[in-house]
């Protein structure tokens, strides 16, 4: 199972206050200028953050979420240096808890 690394917040902060648009712009033409395959997405209200491993996560946040999720552990730790305001982890999948790691809360 491969480990997703992530760093999570609010929706309105992750859309509205922080250039994420443009730092997820800038590593997809850094990824295809290095010919690299594209390892990270922006999934609006994840499902993964039910996960009962991810419970003490779920309680710091408020209202509906936004997530940037990586294979690559560096990349999460990178954002959490740039943005500041956000949590970060990982979770195994897929697993019990865990089917789906991009999938989205309907």
């Amino acid at each position: 199972m491969p480990n997703y690394y992530f760093a999570i917040a609010s929706q309105n902060f992750l859309m509205n206050e922080e250039p994420v648009e443009e730092i997820l712009r800038e590593r997809t033409n850094y990824y295809k200028r290095i010919n690299k395959e594209i390892d990270f997405w922006f999934v609006l209200s994840p499902t993964f953050i039910q996960s009962p491993n991810l419970v003490s996560i779920r309680q710091q946040l408020t209202g509906p979420c936004a997530a940037i999720v990586s294979l690559d552990e560096k990349f999460i730790h990178w954002l959490k240096l740039r943005i500041g305001f956000i949590l970060i982890g990982q979770f195994e999948s897929p697993s019990l808890d865990v089917a789906q790691p991009l999938a989205s809360i309907s």
